[in-house]
């Protein structure tokens, strides 16, 4: 194998496994910059001394959401495999990261509107009401 076509197989095989681990982004971020005090099944919840505002601007310029919302206080961020839920706490606030397949699916997450439906964004999927995605 020539030198070039080696170096294209090398490039191809580091972007496919990029692209692989790409779902991990959010909680690779959570797990490097706050305190893990929880962590059960697909769940963890982190601690960050910031309050609510200035954490989840550190979340989303780090890694960008799909969709993002905020009720009573709390901030919410739905990745691809990911809900990110950040609430205050104390002096500064918690980050909770919890998979899509869990209360996300069940539409724990509907009074957040579009993006945040089961079968969002496109509003189309299982779970969608009548009139949703038009």
């Amino acid at each position: 194998m020539t030198a070039r076509r080696w170096t294209a197989v090398l490039v191809a095989a580091v972007l496919l496994l990029a692209a692989c681990g790409s779902g991990n982004q959010v909680r690779d971020f959570l797990r490097d910059t706050y305190s893990l005090q929880t962590s059960t099944g697909d769940t963890a919840v982190y601690s960050s001394s910031d309050p609510v505002g200035t954490t989840t601007t550190a979340i989303v310029d780090a890694v960008p959401p799909a969709e993002r919302a905020a009720d009573g206080g709390n901030e919410y961020l739905r990745y691809d495999d990911d809900i990110v839920i950040v609430s205050p706490a104390g002096s500064g606030s918690t980050v909770q990261v919890e998979d899509v397949d869990g209360r996300y699916s069940r539409g724990a997450f509907v009074f957040l509107g579009p993006g945040f439906r089961p079968g969002s964004p496109a509003g189309g999927g299982a779970g969608s009401g009548p009139g949703d995605g038009k």
